[in-house]
C-alpha cells in the first residue's frame, strides 16, 4: 500500500484513480455477496477494464446535486467536526493497494479517518434516528478500515438545514468490531478482480 498526498476531484487524483477499484464502489460489488455479480457490478468491471486497457478514465462517471453540495459543504463539515472533537483533520489523500484504492475525507492521527456525507434532511433525520451510521455506506466506511490500515473511521453526516446543533452527526466503526466484514470484503474483491480479467480478455 503507497499513500499519495493529493487532494480529492484534481486531475493527478483522477490518475492515480484509473484502473483502479475504489472504496466508494465496494458497496455496488458486494451486493449480492456469495452470489454471481448483478449488472451493475458487471457494469463497473467493464468501466475498469476499459480504463487499464485505455489509460484513460472512462465515461462512466456523473455528477449530481447531491455530489455538487457534497463538495461545497464538506469543508464546512470538517470544520465543524474538527471544533467538535477539538483534533485536526488532515488530507486524506489516496492510498494505492495496487488493483484498488481508497479516498477518505481525511485522516485524524496515526489511526483514525473520517467520511463525511452532506446529505438532505430527510436522510439526516434517518441517521438521527437510527443511532448509526447510514448502511448504504457501510461497505465503503469497512473499506476504509481495510485499504488505509487504520483502526477506526467516523462516519459523519451533515445537513445544515437543522439547528446547529443537530447539524453534524457522527458514529464510530471500530476496526475489531468489524474483522468479518473486512474478510468478506477482501474475497469478494478478490473475485471482482478476477471478473476484471476476464472482461479485458473479452475486449482486447
Amino acid at each position: 500500500m503507497q499513500w499519495h498526498n493529493v487532494q480529492q476531484n484534481t486531475e493527478e487524483w483522477e490518475q492515480l484513480r484509473i484502473g483502479k477499484v475504489t472504496a466508494s464502489s465496494f458497496g455496488c460489488i458486494m451486493a449480492n455477496n456469495g452470489k454471481a455479480f448483478g449488472e451493475p457490478a458487471k457494469r463497473y468491471a467493464l468501466q475498469i477494464a476499459l480504463e487499464i486497457v485505455t489509460g484513460n478514465k472512462a465515461e462512466f462517471s456523473f455528477s449530481n446535486e447531491h455530489m455538487e453540495r457534497g463538495h461545497e459543504q464538506e469543508p464546512i463539515a470538517r470544520m465543524l467536526y474538527e471544533e467538535l472533537n477539538f483534533t485536526d483533520v488532515t488530507n486524506g489523500g489516496f492510498f494505492d493497494c495496487g488493483d484498488y484504492g481508497d479516498s477518505p475525507d481525511g485522516l485524524i492521527d496515526d489511526d483514525g479517518v473520517i467520511e463525511i456525507k452532506s446529505v438532505t434532511a430527510a436522510i439526516h433525520y434517518a441517521t438521527l434516528q437510527r443511532k448509526s451510521f447510514d448502511p448504504a455506506y457501510r461497505w465503503q466506511l469497512i473499506g476504509h478500515l481495510d485499504c488505509a490500515e487504520r483502526q477506526w473511521v467516523d462516519f459523519v453526516s451533515y445537513c445544515s438545514d437543522f439547528p446547529k446543533e443537530k447539524q453534524l452527526i457522527t458514529h464510530r466503526l471500530n476496526r475489531p468490531d468489524f474483522t468479518s466484514e473486512i474478510i468478506q470484503l477482501r474475497e469478494r474483491r478478490s473475485e471482482f478482480i478476477n471478473l476484471i480479467g476476464e472482461t479485458i480478455k473479452a475486449i482486447s
